[in-house]
């Protein structure tokens, strides 16, 4: 009996069209609401106060990226039996009113904190933004209960105890809300992934002694966003002597005959991410190179082999290599070579996956989860290094991967 292959997880065309099912923006921005609605119903809190950028997103469904991003300006109020109520950056108020209708015209507001101090708390921005968002509460009935926060400037949260109000942690609820994603959220980390898919192709063809490490990086750039990337928030270039120890950074460093050379290209389509390591050999590879390629790839596939639902993340992380046998003395110094993190709206979501965190509590992998699982091995050269990541789908028949750029062996480009 012939065991037919599964079929692959769409990654269909970025474009709206009547003749295939695609991305359902509606269904996304319901799912996403009612999980975080659910988050703050299981809790002691009668209103969650978001800043965490991915929170906001995930709530209210609107994104300001880039300078504004991450500046603490933005912040959404998701109150129980409410809708949820956005101030907003200047003139994107009513940009959100005309084109963003799920939430009512009335929750968009202007709202200005200060530019993460650059404007003193003392000017009273910070009391009259808490005032508000009290007299809310007791609209609503819940001024009395506790209010979760994600993340906060610490004048914000003494105003908010100076004013009465309980402030307790709504990170750990949102992160366990956004953990197990949907149907259309696995959709579109594909479409994310079949991006790097093809800047990888690219890369492949441009690899050779005379290229500097910063024209990759330029060169990714240009094609994320030719193909529709909302944010490239960072692309690793890494080469020759440069791979070990791992300074997760680009220099201007020409490519050299021989090098090993690996790259992380971190992006988001739709706001959802990548985290997606390949390496390769420039021109020919030496024994030492392929060895330590052979080395990640059988603990990439030792570990991809232990997911599937019911598994506890302490029994994933046992089949990774410890810090000692890979060069490093302690597990805190090795973190992030040998890990798992979730991917979404976030680059760095649940599960974590690590010696560090998860012999100590255990978490179960669930159907849903969607995580990048990465390993590292220093080769015996001394510099080189080969860095391997693959996005991996927990689903009801096992892990499925999203990252489709070949990785079983060492890729020698342009080869002498």
């Amino acid at each position: 009996m012939t065991t037919r292959a599964p079929q692959p997880l769409p990654a269909p065309g970025h474009m709206g069209v009547d003749y295939e099912e695609r991305v359902d923006f509606d269904r996304l921005r319901r799912y996403r609401l009612d999980r975080a609605k659910a988050a703050l119903e299981s809790s002691e809190c009668g209103a969650f106060l978001l800043f965490d950028f991915y929170n906001i997103r995930y709530t209210t469904q609107t994104w300001i990226g880039g300078a504004l991003g991450d500046k603490m300006i933005r912040y959404a109020l998701l109150a129980r039996d409410e809708d949820p109520v956005l101030w907003d950056f200047g003139s994107a108020v009513k940009h959100h009113k005309k084109y963003s209708r799920w939430v009512p015209e009335e929750n968009y507001r202007a709202g200005f904190l200060g530019f993460r101090g650059a404007v003193a708390p003392s000017v009273g921005l910070m009391a009259e933004a808490v005032a508000e968002i009290k007299s809310m509460l007791t609209e609503a009935g819940v001024a009395d209960m506790p209010v979760g926060v994600d993340i906060v400037e610490p004048p914000l949260l003494f105003e908010m105890e100076r004013q009465g109000l309980r402030v307790v942690d709504a990170q750990q609820l949102m992160l366990d809300a956004r953990c197990i994603k949907s149907a259309d959220e696995i959709m579109l980390l594909n479409q994310a992934a079949a991006m790097v898919d093809g800047v990888y192709q690219d890369i492949v063809e441009m690899l050779k002694p005379g290229v500097r490490e910063n024209q990759i990086v330029a060169h990714a750039n240009k094609r994320l966003y030719e193909m529709g990337s909302d944010q490239v928030e960072a692309v690793n270039a890494i080469s020759g002597e440069r791979c070990n120890p791992h300074p997760h950074n680009f220099t201007d460093r020409l490519i050299r005959p021989g090098d090993q050379a690996f790259f992380d290209i971190i992006h988001s389509y739709n706001g959802y991410r990548t985290c997606y390591y390949r390496t390769f050999a420039v021109g020919s590879s030496t024994p030492a190179q392929r060895d330590a390629y052979k080395k990640a790839r059988e603990w990439m596939d030792r570990g991809i082999e232990g997911i599937k639902a019911g598994v506890g993340t302490d029994e994933v992380a046992a089949l990774l290599p410890a810090a000692e046998d890979f060069g490093f003395g302690s597990e805190m110094e090795a973190f992030g070579l040998q890990f798992a993190h979730g991917l979404g709206l976030g680059l760095h979501e649940r599960p974590i996956i690590s010696r560090l965190n998860s012999m100590k509590e255990p978490v179960e992998l669930q159907v849903g989860m969607v995580f990048a699982l990465e390993t590292y091995c220093p080769a015996a050269d001394g510099f080189s290094a080969a860095r391997i990541e693959e996005e991996i789908v927990v689903t009801e028949d096992g892990p499925r991967v999203l990252t489709l750029f070949p990785a079983q062996d060492l890729v020698v480009t342009n080869p002498y």
